[in-house]
């Protein structure tokens, strides 16, 4: 369920970053990272930087065989939103979009998608990375690693 994005009225629009190139999102389907980069980029821009986090085949010296996720969606998509307002307001971006899985995913399979675009590079890349940090920190989805020898519930912040 994507997060409903709405105008902002008279008072906030002096304020508000311009979210027509943004998306922010829990979902169960695969994530594309060309859809992602395609949506964010606008004409003004000289750079779009992606960050796709995949599920890896070990943590800790232990050999993982899938990870599960679950979030509060609407709290989900609605800090993601937070964050991406500040990362367009502080970096200058055109465009922000943060999508994370849900559901069982195998070895391989991709979690999270952050695209952004901005007029240049160092911008882009300072935004994508600092959504990343603050993605982890403070939006509800809570991971379970599955390995070969039992699961367990890492926490939120940990996708």
């Amino acid at each position: 369920m994507a997060e409903t994005l709405q105008q902002p009225t008279s008072s906030e629009q002096s304020t508000s970053p311009d979210l027509s190139h943004s998306l922010f999102e829990v979902t169960d389907s695969p994530l594309s990272v060309g859809d992602l980069a395609r949506l964010v980029l606008t004409s003004g821009d000289g750079a779009v930087v992606t960050f796709i986090g995949t599920v890896r085949d070990n943590h800790e010296g232990k050999k993982v065989l899938a990870l599960e996720y679950e979030a509060y969606d609407e709290m989900a998509e609605a800090e993601m939103r937070r964050i991406g307002v500040e990362m367009m307001t502080r970096w200058g971006l055109h465009g922000i979009a943060m999508q994370h899985r849900v559901g069982k995913l195998a070895v391989g399979e991709t979690s999270v998608v952050i695209a952004v675009s901005s007029p240049h590079r160092t911008e882009a890349f300072q935004a994508c990375s600092e959504a990343l940090d603050m993605l982890k920190a403070t939006v509800p989805v809570w991971k379970k690693e599955y390995f070969e020898d039992g699961e367990v519930w890492v926490g939120q912040g940990a996708g």
